[in-house]
């Protein structure tokens, strides 16, 4: 994929300081800076995919901090990154789009200490966020062993979402559940996944759920989901955003798909936006963290020969 060109054209790491970094994929850059605290920081921004202003806000602060949640740290404070029209500036939007963010990291705990904007003519918004971790209790994506149980938090098919509310053809309420779910943050999720003893953990985004379940290396028999409710009528009208079409030309060839049609296909590869964590528990911590995060449900299990097998 196209990101994976630009990342290749940075230098090789040599500092031993640093656990984490884009160059592997990680979700968040983490740097030890003693022998028990290591810095986390991550960052992340993106236009407009729904148009009330304050759920926007929200949602781009809970995909901001997911990566952080995701690598089990916990979150310190926030940078607010924000691109607007100047001749808007007047309409209250920003004033709006500013609030939704920062009440959601409030509520979290987390302060927004500064940020930068600039003049543009499309809306961007995000932040910067820095969390910290215990060097050894980091939870990466490549440590998931094959017997783990593999749960997800969040519903798929955001992406799908986002689409149709850009084109006005999607239902009010599936709209309405969206956002609350984009919204909703991950750190419960994070939370109870370091109580069970996680080998890894990944937030679902920008590469679907079989892209990130092949960020989790090894393998992976793939029988259950979970979709926002009324997003296969919005897939069968081809409502994809073009990130889960990338997603499924990169993808697709490392997959066993069985009897599943090609929409169903396309809709793991949905490109999310403040997805849910995909998470590898031992088998025998699985019931627990079930229990304990209401929204976890179970897709499958760890395999160790590097396919991934769907069969619903």
């Amino acid at each position: 994929m196209e990101l994976g060109q630009v990342i290749g054209a940075l230098p090789r790491i040599v500092d031993p300081n640093v656990l984490n970094a884009v160059a592997s994929r990680d979700d968040a850059a983490v740097y030890r800076i003693a022998p028990d605290r290591a810095l986390v920081a991550t960052v992340d921004f993106f236009t407009p995919i729904v148009d009330d202003p304050e759920a926007y806000g929200a949602i781009a602060a809970a995909n901001s901090v997911s990566d952080i949640y995701a690598v089990g740290a916990h979150p310190l404070f926030a940078l607010g990154i924000t691109a607007f029209p100047r001749e808007r500036l007047d309409t209250g939007l920003l004033e709006k789009i500013v609030k939704g963010g920062a009440n959601l990291l409030a509520d979290e705990g987390i302060p927004v200490v500064g940020g930068h904007s600039i003049d543009d003519p499309e809306p961007k918004f995000g932040y910067a966020v820095i969390g910290e971790v215990h060097p050894d209790r980091m939870v990466g994506h490549d440590g998931a062993r094959a017997g783990d149980v593999l749960f997800l938090t969040k519903p798929l098919c955001s992406g799908l979402v986002a689409t149709a509310i850009k084109r006005g053809l999607c239902p009010p309420e599936v709209e309405r559940q969206a956002i609350n779910v984009m919204r909703a943050t991950n750190k419960h999720a994070s939370e109870s996944m370091l109580a069970a003893g996680a080998n890894a953990a990944t937030d679902v985004t920008g590469y679907g759920l079989i892209g990130h379940l092949a960020n989790l290396k090894g393998g992976a028999d793939i029988t259950a989901f979970s979709f926002l409710d009324g997003v296969r009528e919005l897939a069968e009208r081809d409502l994809f955003p073009s990130g889960s079409r990338r997603n499924y030309e990169a993808y697709r060839d490392l997959v066993e798909w069985g009897a599943v049609d090609e929409v169903f296909r396309m809709m793991l590869c949905d490109s999310q936006t403040s997805g849910g964590l995909l998470v590898a528990i031992p088998p025998g911590n699985a019931d627990a963290f079930e229990r304990e995060v209401g929204s976890a449900v179970r897709i499958g299990v760890m395999r160790d020969d590097g396919r991934i097998r769907v069969s619903p």
